[in-house]
């Protein structure tokens, strides 16, 4: 079997860390890249890219750390080079990088609830620049090597609010997973002739270390482990028909589900 090669953006911890591990866990090399490493990290909560791509390798695969800050174009486009060099393919590329969590995880709670008018304007910058924007560039910058790589895919983690707004999301944040789905389905209808499946990814209350310090306040009932959204990732890639659900947002429940994958749900 070939050797599959994916990059897995926002990945030294949370829901990137998950995926990467569950990626290894079925043999792949595995690119991580984020901010916080063994010399920097950039938040109160454990995680490095050192540290995920440790443990990519331990569950089975290969795990390269690559420390990048995402909003900076220069630090992106030396990833891409790198796996270009190193590696001559990529077969997926998982945007999950997300800077719009971490005035939340720092504590700033009744900020995250508050109208949009009485939050920072910082918050929408978080998550259209540290989010959104970033996706967009990872992808623009390594669609030639995906386009080259027979079967690769795109596969960007957004939420269930990027389909339909409630009151319980923010604007700035509605707005920004509407525009990651919008951006799955516009880059599909231009890569799919190149054979390359782009999909959003909707995952349900996912047990992160960013989610965990606020247990006490959360129903975590039926709530989702990183590494099952790995697992569902891994599965999805494997689906010979992938291709016909290109540019759609899909469920990690659903998914689940039809590649009979465990979630690592809590029950309680």
């Amino acid at each position: 079997m070939r050797q599959r090669v994916a990059w897995v953006t926002g990945a030294s911890r949370g829901i990137g860390r998950g995926i990467a591990i569950g990626l290894g866990e079925q043999g792949w090399t595995v690119c991580v890249s984020a901010r916080s490493t063994a010399s920097a990290t950039t938040s109160h909560l454990p995680g490095t890219v050192e540290e995920t791509a440790a443990a990519v390798t331990a569950a089975g695969g290969h795990g390269i750390p690559a420390p990048c800050d995402h909003r900076d174009d220069d630090q992106v486009r030396a990833v891409v080079e790198r796996i270009a060099t190193t590696h001559g393919r990529l077969d997926l590329l998982v945007n999950n990088v997300w800077a719009g969590y971490e005035r939340l995880n720092a504590g700033e709670w009744e900020e995250w609830n508050a109208p949009f008018w009485r939050q920072p304007l910082a918050l929408w910058d978080a998550m259209l620049t540290g989010g959104v924007r970033a996706h967009y560039v990872a992808s623009a910058l390594s669609a030639d090597l995906l386009r080259s790589a027979p079967a690769s895919a795109i596969v960007t983690v957004s939420m269930e609010a990027g389909a339909a707004h409630t009151p319980a999301f923010g604007v700035a944040y509605s707005t920004a997973k509407a525009a990651d789905d919008r951006l799955t389905e516009a880059m599909a209808t231009q890569l799919r002739a190149d054979g390359v499946a782009v999909v959003s990814l909707h995952p349900g209350l996912v047990r992160t270390e960013g989610v965990m310090q606020f247990a006490e306040h959360l129903d975590l009932k039926d709530s989702q482990s990183p590494e099952g959204i790995g697992r569902v990732v891994a599965a999805l890639h494997a689906d010979p028909s992938l291709l016909s659900l290109t540019g759609r947002a899909l469920s990690v429940s659903d998914l689940a589900t039809r590649y009979a994958v465990d979630l690592g749900l809590l029950e309680r």
